[in-house]
């Protein structure tokens, strides 16, 4: 018989496995009755499709290291080696791509060119399918580095990226590509005001011993809404992972995140995205995650307009996504930002040429 996936089944299960299992084994924290069922259900093939989900949700490290203790737990031998085995793999991919990330960071740092490392290392311990990098520098110079230090190449060039001013680069021996924004951020490339105090407001952090320089928490989220309200319109489990754990642990100054954003048109963008964040925790946990007064008030909208298809949490697009997008043309247009305007009034033919090319190519990769 035809194996089917049962994707929301793997999603229910990955959710829990990361919202509502503790972090360390010590603690002795019941496991939840849901999960035990489901796992010890598995088979090897549904162990694959199950990481082929936690990889495409960049949540693989965080959502396998708590099935492996349920498997070891129930005396799962079988579950449990398939599992380690997946983490073992993972986790070499991972050491490798953050290595490289830091021989380019030290590079092109040593060149004069700053960088900030943005989206890829907020997964951590997870890492994502590519390497995303900031930079106030002059685009010119990073090529310059890449091609004369790693022998990398340019990626295609889409209009998406024209606009946004983001370059990839196809790094020798890194199977993940080097995406480089360069003093813009949007689809279209048109927010700089967000850009302006990014690389002043960054941190040190250190992954596998190696210093790298990171967005500050609000900007951080700032990042994320951008990718995933106004370009993908799709959240990944790894975006509910990430901004729950800085809201709660309390590192996020909603006035400086409010005063921010609201000046980029993105306010409401920024509380919906938290609202729909919080009730989806709010569903594993039993209780949402705390959220300052001014950012449910400013909410559109919340999960009711989320639904889960083809893998990720997809975001209803009219018209709730298309009025959040009316929001920031407006709000750069009443700041006579009319340049900026003007790259974020091309989204929607943007958008419609894009979907015509994956309706008839099956790809949207020359436009998008």
């Amino acid at each position: 018989m035809e194996h089917v996936r049962d994707s929301t089944k793997n999603l229910r299960l990955l959710s829990e496995l990361l919202l509502t299992f503790v972090p360390s084994s010590d603690d002795a924290s019941p496991t939840p009755a849901d999960s035990l069922k489901i796992a010890s259900t598995l088979s090897v093939r549904d162990l694959q499709d199950l990481e082929a989900l936690a990889i495409t949700n960049h949540v693989i490290l965080r959502s396998f290291a708590p099935l492996l203790r349920l498997f070891e737990a129930g005396g799962n031998d079988e579950g449990a080696e398939w599992v380690s085995s997946a983490i073992q793999r993972e986790t070499q991919r991972i050491d490798h791509a953050v290595d490289f990330l830091a021989q380019i960071c030290g590079a092109l740092e040593a060149r004069g060119c700053s960088v900030t490392v943005i989206k890829s290392l907020d997964h951590w311990p997870d890492l994502g399918s590519d390497l995303d990098l900031y930079t106030d520098s002059d685009a010119a110079k990073v090529v310059e580095v890449m091609s004369a230090r790693f022998h990398a190449k340019l990626a295609d060039r889409s209009w998406g990226d024209r606009l946004a001013n983001k370059w990839n680069f196809i790094v020798p021996g890194l199977p993940e590509l080097v995406e480089v924004h360069a003093g813009r951020l949007g689809q279209t490339g048109e927010q700089t005001i967000v850009t302006r105090s990014l690389s002043a407001r960054t941190h040190t952090i250190h992954i596998n011993g190696q210093p790298f320089r990171v967005a500050a928490p609000e900007d951080r989220i700032v990042i994320s809404t951008l990718q995933r309200m106004y370009r993908h319109f799709y959240i990944r489990l790894c975006d509910i992972v990430d901004n729950a754990c800085l809201l709660d642990e309390h590192l996020v100054d909603f006035e400086y995140l409010r005063s921010l954003s609201s000046a980029a048109g993105l306010w409401e963008g920024i509380a919906t995205y938290l609202r729909i964040i919080s009730e989806y925790v709010q569903t594993y946990r039993g209780r949402g995650i705390p959220l300052d007064p001014m950012v449910t008030g400013s909410a559109k909208f919340g999960t009711n307009k989320v639904r889960f298809r083809r893998d990720f949490l997809r975001v209803s697009i009219l018209p709730d996504s298309l009025n959040l997008y009316a929001s920031e043309l407006r709000t750069l247009l009443l700041k006579g930002d009319f340049r900026n305007s003007f790259r974020l009034s091309l989204l929607p033919g943007l958008a419609t040429a894009a979907a015509l090319e994956m309706k008839i190519t099956g790809s949207d990769k020359g436009i998008w």
